[in-house]
């Protein structure tokens, strides 16, 4: 049974290069990751929210093959991280710097 490694090596100018910059391109990556991150959390979560219960009674709960079968399924997606981080190297991103979008702000004054 073949694995897909959690790590992979990244070749750094690649990273660099849409940027100009390692670090701007390393900001870009993770708040996109931080976008997918907090969608997969309310899907998950919204999902999850089917099965809750409101009896504190811990003999009254059990467990949901349903519930674990989503819950195993959002543990093998691939990280957020890697999926930003293809998505930019894939070209799949737009952004802006902050100050292009103050200079276009003071442009249009």
């Amino acid at each position: 049974m073949a694995i897909q490694p959690s790590l992979i090596t990244r070749d750094m100018d690649k990273i660099a290069g849409p940027t100009g910059n390692l670090y701007e391109s390393v900001v870009v990556i993770s708040k996109r990751a931080r976008q997918i991150a907090v969608n997969l959390k309310e899907e998950l979560n919204n999902k999850l929210a089917e099965f809750a219960t409101t009896v504190d009674n811990l003999e009254e709960v059990f467990e949901n093959r349903e519930q674990i079968e989503i819950s195993r399924y959002y543990e093998r997606m691939p990280k957020p991280t890697t999926t930003a981080t293809e998505e930019f190297l894939e070209g799949k991103l737009t952004y802006r710097l902050r100050s292009a979008i103050d200079a276009e702000a003071k442009a249009k004054e």
